[in-house]
């Protein structure tokens, strides 16, 4: 490489750039050359100088692969604890109004229990009295009668039907994280007075009608 270089762009004026074969055969590949530039010189460098190679890092790629893994997780967590979540919808008024008052409420409920059992179908709605999760809607508790009964259900067009269908009722949804917490109620005596005179052509609603509706293991709570 030294024996190709040019005296008129490299030397300087008065120095002899001696290069000898035994020179290169000794050093073929020289670490370093020191040339004196000519200041007059215009040709250009023709010597290609690799940049060096850039620095890996490698605990900076390995924090960003944990931070990956992590975020990964937590994303995979959240999905599943949503997945766990399931949503209930429910109407609810007063427990007088409900239980004693609307005549065709009972029927309705006792007809699709009887649908469910002929279906082998598990039941999916219940009576709660004075429910639990009543507490996270406060615009609905403070136009509600105390106490008060909640028809809860994982079906919600049928919800929507039995709102239109008893009117005087008001609605809403929740979720929960199981089947218990969604049911939760607060231990409360339930007691209508009869009526002195009954005019109706059918029967009386008999008190503790409502049982086979509560949620499993309530029946001792709600006393009659």
């Amino acid at each position: 490489m030294a024996a190709t270089l040019s005296q008129r762009c490299w030397a300087a004026p008065g120095v002899k750039l001696k290069v000898t074969a035994q020179t290169q055969t000794r050093n073929p590949k020289p670490k370093s050359l020191a040339l004196p530039l000519s200041a007059n010189c215009s040709c250009n460098l023709f010597f290609s100088f690799t940049s060096p190679s850039p620095t890996i890092t490698k605990s900076s790629s390995v924090r960003t692969a944990v931070a990956a893994v992590d975020s990964d997780q937590l994303n995979s967590s959240n999905s599943a604890k949503k997945q766990k979540l399931s949503r209930y919808h429910f109407v609810v008024a007063n427990a007088k109004f409900m239980l004693d008052e609307e005549e065709h409420f009972q029927e309705q409920l006792f007809e699709r229990l009887r649908l469910f059992k002929e279906r082998n179908q598990e039941q999916d709605f219940w009576l709660v009295i004075e429910p639990k999760f009543l507490d996270k809607f406060p615009n609905i508790t403070r136009r509600l009668g105390r106490p008060a009964v909640a028809l809860v259900s994982t079906n919600g067009p049928w919800i929507t039907f039995m709102k239109l269908r008893l009117d005087r009722v008001l609605s809403e949804s929740f979720e929960a994280d199981s089947l218990e917490e969604a049911l939760a109620s607060s231990p409360t005596n339930i007691e209508f007075q009869k009526p002195d005179k009954w005019v109706a052509p059918y029967p009386k609603y008999e008190s503790g009608w409502w049982g086979p509706f509560l949620p499993p293991g309530s029946k001792e709570e709600a006393k009659v």
